[in-house]
């Protein structure tokens, strides 16, 4: 059956085009005609068609957290889930536990992909090799240094999985061991780390592609210290944001922003709340509370967020003035490109799977491409209660 959608703005993963159609053909893209030389419509909506999200981190959702009881099921679950909401797949992922645990998480995760689970795209394991001056919300008691069974652990698991991220700080790993991480394909992404800027830029050279959630839990950018922030932002690593409004303050979203044209993507780092209405849940033993937004454990510190990736466009595009393609291309091309993806997701061109969203004007999430149509989203609930930006 064709599908011919007109009326609203086409986001193809680089621009917005106007006056253009999607059409779609037995769940593949056909091509994005301009409108006077399209098929006639066959439905006419409003706003902007995209590519699905990319979501590189996510802890959980439909009340499942990735973690011991982690099966192909479970994974299937979150990934449903998260496709509900608009991503055309996520890496499910793992924070620091014990080796067993990891062990089952990446046997559940290629049973996933042999599978074919819709949505799921690899894993992110993001720990346990951390600092643990820079714990945030994971176990201290279970962070360690990477060893060698750790390594050809993870060597493994990335000629069994389509994708496999990997969190570490420099203190836990040798830049030895990031590099053969890197020869075996695995995406080192540094974080929840205290290292210096040179250490940063020796990881960075060993084969370090990333940092995760940039300004959480890492080094701060000092003027006689630059540590891993000032890294990121001098260099060209690639960099997930937490744009909820309180993991990062909505200014320095926007000295990141001018600093670094290229490379920075959108993360949700949603927990098991995501696609719930629950406000309580436990992480390895340890309450989160979902209150205004945010989930934090008893002593206050943030335990994950509560986003989802259409909010953190409008917080770029509304509050800080980024352009539409530029956000839009932060929750699709960009993380796709580092996943090393970007040929099956991200963008929409023809011979494509119809992985596509429809946003209202105002880049909240209206409708996902399921099953020959686009069926719509229930509306978010309150926003959160965010960090104020300074008056211009």
């Amino acid at each position: 059956m064709r599908h011919v959608l007109t009326g609203a703005r086409i986001f193809d993963g680089t621009r917005l085009l106007a006056d253009h159609a999607l059409v779609i053909e037995d769940g593949r893209i056909t091509g994005l005609p301009p409108s006077a030389e399209a098929p006639p419509a066959t439905r006419r909506v409003a706003g902007i068609l995209a590519p699905g999200f990319v979501d590189l981190q996510v802890n959980g959702g439909a009340g499942l957290m990735v973690g011991g009881d982690t099966d192909p099921d479970a994974l299937r679950r979150i990934c449903a889930a998260h496709r509900a909401l608009g991503c055309a797949g996520i890496l499910p992922t793992l924070i620091t536990d014990r080796a067993e645990v990891t062990a089952r998480v990446i046997a559940a995760g290629v049973k996933a992909a042999q599978a074919g689970v819709p949505g799921f795209l690899g894993l992110h394991l993001e720990g346990p090799h951390l600092d643990p001056r820079r714990a945030g919300a994971h176990d201290p008691a279970l962070i360690r240094r990477m060893e060698g069974a750790d390594l050809a652990r993870l060597i493994a698991a990335a000629r069994a999985l389509p994708v496999l991220m990997v969190t570490l700080a420099p203190e836990a790993a040798t830049p030895a061991q990031i590099a053969a991480l890197t020869q075996a394909g695995v995406i080192v992404s540094l974080g929840h780390s205290d290292c210096s800027f040179d250490a940063a830029r020796a990881s960075f050279a060993a084969g370090a592609q990333a940092a995760t959630h940039l300004f959480n839990a890492m080094s701060q950018m000092g003027h006689r210290a630059p540590g891993l922030v000032g890294a990121v932002l001098s260099g060209q690593a690639f960099a997930g944001l937490i744009a909820d409004g309180i993991h990062v303050h909505p200014e320095a979203l926007r000295i990141a922003l001018a600093a670094r044209p290229e490379g920075l993507f959108l993360v949700s780092d949603c927990m098991a709340f995501a696609g719930t209405d629950r406000t309580r849940m436990t992480l390895q033993g340890r309450v989160v509370q979902r209150e205004g937004g945010r989930l934090t454990l008893p002593d206050g510190t943030l335990a994950g967020a509560d986003l989802r990736l259409d909010r953190a466009l409008r917080l770029l595009v509304n509050d800080l003035g980024v352009p539409v393609a530029r956000a839009l291309a932060m929750a699709t091309r960009v993380p796709a490109a580092l996943a090393r993806i970007g040929d099956r997701v991200g963008a929409l061109e023809a011979g494509r799977a119809a992985e596509v969203i429809l946003l209202s004007d105002d880049l909240t999430l209206a409708g996902v491409w399921q099953d020959g149509d686009l069926h719509p989203v229930p509306p978010e609930g309150p926003p959160a209660e965010r960090i104020p930006a300074p008056a211009p």
